[in-house]
């Protein structure tokens, strides 16, 4: 160690500490990308160092000087490692120096593993850009007078500078810094003028492609109160605000969010500071221009206008809504609807669908009132089947479930518009309204994506445990407060297929929710790969079935509900298709044994008709193979279903697909072996040797033989050629029976 007055440590305070200073805050832009967090991380090692190399006597000269960067870089460097690296530097230098000034309480604030957070260390520690500026719109009123005397005439300059990344950060930070001199102002006149010149030198370089910053800046000057009212400056900002909503399509996908939600803040700040008068009331000319506007914007042909759109009506305050609010619920319920032009526009529908809530929030609700000014008697029922509408959106694209998007805003704005009905008007929601939420709701929580299953579920258990007052009118209150104890909602994680199917697929004992839990299982049971979802979701729909195998006016309610289901999604394949998969995994778990030996049931016959019916024509392989599943578990039913069932199945050993046939083979050679009793034992040995050794995927004149052989075999009538169906550009012969 040097003493202090040795060159070294000359040496040391003129050239070491002013690099490492530098170090500590190193970047260079290099195309779209910035560069330096290897730099700043080393210079954080090396004060780490210092606090084991040098004395506590030694480095006080410095200690203001890197406590300070430490602690800057600690806070608000955006790369999490330098952050936790200088926060390890700075605790070190605490333990073994003990001369950093308030050391103990910065580190409590500002510890390793609370600066690896970065909205935690930017708007919660300090008091990315954006959140550097949010931050010094939090440390203004800490040091107003260096903020307006030091860092704006620092900002000014950059905000109108060549470099866009530097431009734009400048304008944001220039715009929180207005705002909180403004609030500041409010006690203390002294900053207003200041804020007021600041604003049009910004306004001046504002550049109209910057559409985040502009709005951001057009919030915080309006929520500052600017004495603008009547200015036709304001003109100037409503434009602006419009053509960032206009402008969604030329942005890229990751910034529309943020500029969408930048502009519908900007707006509702605008409308709320400027186009009020002192009646409280808005400019008839002005009112019908903005709603005319939007509303003929939800039918615009880009999907991004009219997500733009909706939101913004969404935002408008209530007196703008005063007088139209029929009008634009109309003109949202339009904007919801699918039609073949617009089928994939689901995150338009999602925005209607968040803009109604909040159009209903901001209006308020009055039973008797005027359907154009608030929800009342006579919308309320045209509010929920907009909504409800939306919970069945199952539109899928190359990106997915899209249709997801719908139902999950949905459900959120079913919420929040029944729980603002109940807090004021109880009686405008019925028990149908309310028996319809709660079942679409449970069929979403039976479902197979689990971000959407968890929503439908917090939003199931909300309504449910909500006392302020109670919602009224759900079915089975009691029951569904005993299968979802209060106490319980918070850590039930509807994310587990492992915790969320062994309660869901208790309803199923509640008849008002048999129909919909048994629809949502359906695609979970049936799932086309093996998930935990599906095995969980089969394993907790396969110990209900137990429950109630010997109960027989249980099991016909459910064999009842079960073939609606069916009935209703015929040729639906989203539910069809998985649920010819769950019904073959049923019947094979032994699931309806208790019909087996009465002979005729209506049950197994309506399923084999069903069954038949699904499959007429169709051409789909993951559908056929489900199907010949479900005709090899029917066999274990006596009487006529039998010759039934091994007719369909010899159909399909000669169906056109060679696929299809071979599978049929396949699947009716291990039926046999499970079920010995359908064969004589005289002749199983023949009919499994052909089933086992014949080349199924031959050419079908082939197979025809050998399969009209084993109907000869097993008695059962051949199927007769009787006419000729296309299959894609192929004409093939199609079989039937002859009567």
């Amino acid at each position: 160690k040097a003493c202090p007055n040795c060159c070294f440590c000359a040496l040391f305070h003129f050239t070491v500490v002013p690099v490492i200073l530098k170090a500590l805050t190193y970047d260079e832009k290099r195309g779209s990308c910035s560069v330096g967090s290897n730099v700043r991380d080393a210079a954080c090692y090396v004060c780490w160092a210092f606090a084991r190399a040098y004395d506590p006597s030694e480095l006080i000269p410095f200690i203001n000087q890197i406590s300070s960067a430490l602690v800057i870089a600690a806070v608000f460097d955006r790369d999490v490692n330098c952050r936790r690296a200088a926060s390890a530097a700075f605790q070190e230098n605490v333990g073994r120096q003990g001369t950093f000034p308030h050391g103990i309480d910065i580190l409590t604030a500002a510890d390793y593993f609370a600066v690896g957070n970065r909205v935690n260390c930017y708007l919660t520690i300090s008091v990315i850009r954006e959140l550097s500026t949010k931050a010094l719109h939090n440390l203004t009123p800490r040091a107003p007078e260096y903020m307006a005397n030091v860092v704006l005439p620092r900002l000014l300059p950059l905000s109108v500078g060549t470099d866009l990344h530097t431009r734009h950060g400048a304008i944001l930070a220039c715009a929180e810094i207005t705002h909180a001199l403004c609030k500041l102002a409010e006690e203390n006149n002294r900053y207003k003028l200041a804020a007021i010149c600041l604003f049009f030198f910004l306004y001046l370089s504002v550049c109209q492609f910057f559409f985040l910053t502009v709005c951001t800046l057009i919030e915080k000057l309006s929520l500052s109160k600017m004495p603008f009212r009547g200015d036709p400056i304001i003109g100037g900002w409503q434009w602006l605000i419009n053509d960032s909503l206009r402008s969604l399509p030329l942005v890229s996908s990751t910034a529309r969010q943020h500029i969408k939600e930048s502009a519908v803040s900007a707006l509702a700040a605008l409308c709320n500071e400027y186009y009020i008068n002192e009646k409280g009331e808005a400019d008839p000319a002005l009112q019908d221009e903005l709603v005319t506007r939007y509303i003929s914007g939800l039918q615009n042909t880009e999907e991004m206008i009219r997500c733009g759109f909706s939101l913004a009506l969404g935002a408008l305050p209530r007196f703008l809504l005063k007088g139209r609010l029929q009008q634009v619920l109309e003109g949202l319920k339009k904007a919801t609807i699918i039609s073949p032009e617009d089928v994939s526009f689901a995150q338009a529908r999602r925005d209607a669908l968040i803009a109604i809530a909040k159009v209903c929030q901001t209006v308020g609700v009055k039973g008797e009132g005027s359907q154009e000014e608030y929800v009342c008697k006579d919308n309320v029922t045209q509010i929920y089947a907009t909504l409800l509408n939306g919970v069945t959106d199952y539109t899928t694209d190359s990106r997915g479930d899209v249709g997801g998007w719908v139902r999950k805003a949905a459900m959120t704005s079913l919420m929040e518009v029944t729980l603002l009905l109940v807090q004021n008007e109880t009686e405008l929601i019925n028990a149908n309204i309310c028996k319809q939420i709660m079942c679409w709701l449970a069929q979403q929580a039976a479902e197979k994506i689990d971000k959407f299953r968890a929503h439908a579920g917090s939003v199931f258990l909300t309504l449910l445990h909500f006392d302020r007052p109670p919602v009224p009118h759900i079915p089975h209150r009691e029951e569904l407060e005993r299968i979802f104890p209060r106490s319980e909602t918070e850590t039930l994680n509807w994310n587990a297929s492992s915790e969320a199917f062994p309660r869901i697929t208790q309803l199923l004992g509640l008849p008002t929710y048999q129909y919909y839990v048994l629809l949502g299982l359906s695609v979970s049971v049936g799932g086309l790969t093996e998930t935990t979802v599906r095995k969980y979701s089969a394993q907790s729909l396969f110990e209900y079935m137990k429950k109630i195998q010997n109960d027989s006016s249980e099991m016909e309610s459910f064999c009842e509900t079960l073939l609606k289901v069916f009935e209703d999604n015929l040729r639906n394949d989203r539910v069809s298709v998985p649920l010819l998969t769950m019904l073959d995994q049923m019947l094979a778990n032994g699931c309806f044994d208790i019909f087996t030996m009465q002979g005729n049931h209506p049950f197994p016959v309506k399923l084999f008709n069903l069954c038949k019916e699904e499959i007429k024509r169709s051409k789909d392989v993951r559908k056929l193979r489900s199907s010949i599943g479900v005709f090899c578990g029917l066999i274990q039913f006596e009487g006529d279903m039998r010759e039934k069932v091994l007719f369909q199945l010899f159909l399909l050993l000669c169906h056109p697909f060679p696929v299809i046939r071979k599978t049929t083979a396949s699947q009716v050679y291990e039926m046999l072996i499970t079920y010995s009793d359908v064969v004589d034992p005289a002749i199983m040995d023949e009919v499994m040797t052909i089933l086992s050794d014949t080349n199924w995927e031959a050419e079908l004149t082939v197979v025809r033989e050998k399969r009209n052989h084993l109907c000869d075999l097993m008695k059962v009538p051949k199927p007769q050629l009787v006419s000729k169906v296309k299959y894609g550009n192929v004409l093939l012969r199609k079989e039937g029976i002859s009567l």
